[in-house]
């Protein structure tokens, strides 16, 4: 398999440079994710880096690369529409009481 040093920017791993398999298409995954174990024995920390464009040329505005920008909500990437879709808020739902639970509509 092919790997590509990639720079890191932000977070733990800012300023380090490191080798990332390519994908079937020859870029690296959008999201890339390090685990850091615990010291005390616990549950690792999982630290999330998402892939960005590392610049483009000025003349043509090519694409120059990738570089990984840390992402400090440290969410895994999730699925875009219609699944991120904000909630309603109870006050805009006629089904909702006053406390905002659900009504029971079954009764």
């Amino acid at each position: 398999m092919k790997s590509e040093d990639t720079p890191f920017e932000g977070g733990p791993l800012d300023g380090r440079v490191l080798p990332v398999l390519l994908g079937p298409t020859g870029h690296p995954p959008k999201v890339y994710r390090v685990p850091v174990p615990a010291g005390d024995g616990g549950p690792p920390t999982l630290l999330v880096y998402r892939r960005v464009e590392a610049g483009a040329s000025s003349r043509l505005g090519l694409h120059q690369g990738w570089k990984y920008a840390y992402d400090p909500t440290g969410r895994a990437g999730k699925l875009k529409w219609p699944w991120s879709k904000p909630d309603p808020t109870p006050d805009s739902t006629p089904d909702a009481t006053p406390d905002g639970k659900p009504r029971d509509t079954h009764e």
